[in-house]
């Protein structure tokens, strides 16, 4: 498994308020671990489609319970998957967001279907959710950054649309 690219991982310049601070693989599963819903993208025929999932991490993967349809034929196929997931502090404005990549595939095996019920995966949809699915990831990488306000991005622009409209 690889994470970000980028040598500088890890680090930003706190001078500077738009930097984005490249996090380590450590950083994105404690993240991951702290919020349970993603969205997860998958291929399914010739589009792609992004499937709203909650799971929970489970030794350097993720796992979630699904039911018979297209978001498990398509997460289960030859093709990767990719999940989001993201998070924000309300009091300091900073936001963070992890994306795995890798491989699903069907949990069958008796003894790791056991272990992976005891994880406590309740699904937030009611409804038979019979299928545990792992996602091993191939690549995690994850940012943060401080979200500006909104007049940050006011330009002069901005105003010649609105007089325009009115």
């Amino acid at each position: 498994m690889s994470t970000d690219p980028n040598p500088a991982a890890g680090q930003s310049n706190p001078g500077q308020s738009h930097d984005v601070e490249n996090l380590d693989s450590h950083e994105c599963w404690r993240l991951l671990r702290s919020v349970t819903v993603g969205r997860m993208a998958v291929w399914v025929d010739d589009h792609p489609d992004i499937f709203p999932i909650n799971y929970k991490v489970d030794h350097g993967t993720l796992v979630f319970r699904t039911a018979e349809g297209t978001k498990l034929q398509a997460a289960t196929g030859d093709t990767p998957v990719a999940v989001e997931a993201d998070g924000v502090d309300s009091d300091s404005g900073i936001a963070w967001s992890v994306v795995v990549k890798g491989q699903a595939a069907a949990v069958k095996n008796q003894e790791e279907v056991l272990d992976t019920v005891g994880l406590l995966l309740f699904p937030w949809q009611a409804g038979k959710k019979e299928h545990f699915v792992r996602i091993t990831p191939d690549t995690i990488t994850g940012r943060r950054f401080k979200i500006v306000p909104p007049l940050t991005w006011w330009t002069p622009l901005d105003d010649a649309t609105r007089s325009g409209l009115e």
